[in-house]
């Protein structure tokens, strides 16, 4: 209890330290992040704005030259590539967005290798079955499905581009590459019509081959070459998120095609004409909105890794803004279609289109609502989580829609969808709320005097940023540690390591190698060989003495004395 207690206030004194050290950091600091993330939301929304409008141009412009006939055929290849595109981003770049923004630059193109050739193999599979389906179907159809099919790899390497580079923080070289697809385009339109090919399968085809080219100019602004044969390894890697993220935006564009086919069933096909007027009209806040949902989910894990506290408020301040947004330019609509822009866009069919749009406004601001949490969900990693919120969603929206259909028309169809959506945000935004709940537990399990187990990990670790006790040299950079590879969550936390120059050398492979001269060498014994004894005469040879050997002192001679005999 006691452990648990200190537990608990060392938390609390972490988060005051933590608003206080927030409050501190100087006002220059805090403009630069804003001008910095405003950069960012303004790229997202210029290149969602050029892929918008580039596509709306092109639906026109084949509207226009093309008969019904072949724009059906036109509508259903481009339905067929909105299903292969949400399924590609499931399981390719949505994992890539979500534990690899921010991330330093060679984890960075490792991943997007590995996402980008995912895409790429994706393309190759739905192209492979959409070439099939051709071979059945007969008239504009199967040249338009034939068309589709041959350009759907370049189509989802393009795209996979987009948010590789939204990942890195780059959104300029997103709006680059979308621009180059706008480019290629335009003149191939124009040849088009100048030689007389106005036929569904070149008009598919030239649409799917200037994604091609801007899909080339990829390489060369990431420096990464996609890598195919990293398929099964990525696919391996971001199982807890890939599957549930395709599940999850199939299940979205599923429920909105069924829903359209229902109220064409129960109404008619003019009804369906009537709501797809009214959105339409919200095309204008769509781009803004769509451009918005490229940047906030790096945004949001940005904000996770930075200053977790404030990822609900983040969370908040985007569905808030959003739906701010969506209510004023419906206000505009209601306002000014009946003062002659509702004639002016629409035509005769304006009158009908009208009582649509206040409920289409209320739809849109659930779908602003359902940003701001799912941003936060995609952030946390929590898959499991986005995905039950998605399916649940999905399924009242579809339910809502065609009850609504079948008891008031196209306004009752509009209304079932609004309410559905409405409802929708409440579970998402409850979803949001058990995750950060979740989050918080995991991040005080690590904290000294808790006893709680740790949560899920949202990042391997070849995507976070290299610390001083992470480079360690004896492990590979950008190989995760296995058990967040199999569980997806991080190992016990472990004692830090000594510095590098205080540990001891590793002892090399011996290996047998020549002794040097100055080694001691071992004494080897040598056998003994036994001589017979022949013993030697000894002669004694005199020696001569040496100038400082003694020699034997001479007697002096005497003196005499006087009186002695002889002469004096």
């Amino acid at each position: 209890m006691a452990a648990e207690a200190d537990g608990l206030r060392e938390a609390a004194l972490l988060k005051k330290s933590r608003a206080a050290a927030l409050w501190r950091l100087p006002r220059q600091a805090l403009a630069r992040v804003g001008r910095q993330a405003s950069a960012r939301l303004g790229w997202g929304v210029a290149d969602q704005a050029v892929s918008s409008l580039t596509n709306f141009a092109v639906t026109i412009y084949v509207a226009r030259t093309l008969g019904a006939t072949q724009f059906g055929a036109f509508s259903l290849a481009y339905v067929t590539y909105a299903f292969v595109l949400n399924a590609s981003r499931g399981l390719a770049t949505d994992p890539l967005v979500v534990r690899f923004s921010g991330a330093d630059v060679p984890a960075w193109r490792r991943a997007v290798a590995s996402a980008t050739g995912t895409s790429t193999v994706v393309g190759l599979a739905a192209g492979i079955c959409v070439l099939g389906a051709a071979a059945v179907l007969t008239g504009t159809a199967r040249a338009a499905f034939l068309a589709l099919g041959l350009t759907l790899p370049g189509l989802m390497l393009q795209d996979s581009w987009r948010y590789s580079f939204f990942a890195l923080g780059r959104g300029s070289r997103a709006f680059v590459n979308d621009l180059v697809w706008a480019l290629a385009l335009a003149p191939s339109l124009l040849f088009l019509r100048v030689t007389g090919h106005a036929d569904v399968f070149w008009y598919v085809f030239i649409w799917g081959a200037a994604a091609c080219v801007a899909a080339a100019v990829g390489p060369v602004q990431a420096r990464v070459i996609p890598r195919l044969s990293h398929t099964p390894k990525w696919l391996s890697q971001q199982r807890d998120l890939g599957p549930r993220y395709f599940v999850e935006n199939t299940a979205n564009s599923g429920a909105s095609q069924l829903r359209t086919y229902g109220v064409g069933v129960l109404l008619g096909l003019a009804a369906v004409g009537y709501i797809q007027a009214a959105s339409t009209l919200m095309g204008p806040f769509l781009v803004v909105f769509m451009g918005m949902s490229l940047v906030t989910v790096p945004e949001a894990a940005r904000v996770l890794r930075r200053a977790p506290h404030r990822l609900r408020l983040f969370c908040v301040f985007v569905g808030v803004g959003l739906s701010v947004l969506a209510l004023a330019w419906g206000v505009i609509l209601l306002l000014a279609l009946p003062r002659g822009l509702g004639d002016w866009l629409l035509g005769p069919i304006w009158r009908p289109t009208y009582p649509l749009i206040l409920p289409l406004t209320f739809s849109v601001i659930g779908a602003c609502l359902i940003a701001g949490a799912s941003a936060g969900l995609h952030a946390l990693g929590a898959a499991r989580r986005s995905m039950r919120a998605m399916l649940i969603a999905s399924a009242a929206y579809l339910a809502f829609g065609v009850t609504g259909a079948w008891l008031g028309g196209a306004v009752g169809a509009v209304r079932g969808a609004a309410v559905a959506t409405l409802s929708g945000a409440l579970l998402w935004w409850w979803e949001l709320h058990l995750a950060l709940r979740k989050s918080d537990d995991s991040s005080e399990s690590d904290r000294p005097g808790s006893r709680r187990s740790p949560g899920r990990h949202r990042m391997p670790a070849e995507a976070r940023p290299r610390r001083r006790q992470d480079a360690r040299p004896d492990s590979q950079p950008g190989q995760p540690q296995q058990r967040e590879q199999q569980h997806g969550q991080p190992p016990h936390r472990q004692p830090r390591p000594r510095p590098p120059q205080l540990r001891q050398p590793q002892p090399p492979e011996q290996q047998p190698r020549e002794p040097q001269p100055w080694e001691h060498q071992a004494w080897e014994e040598q056998p003994w060989e036994e001589q017979p004894w022949e013993e030697q005469p000894w002669e004694e040879e005199p020696r001569q003495p040496q100038p400082w050997q003694q020699q034997p002192r001479q007697p002096l001679p005497r003196r005499r004395r006087p009186g002695e005999g002889g002469t004096a």
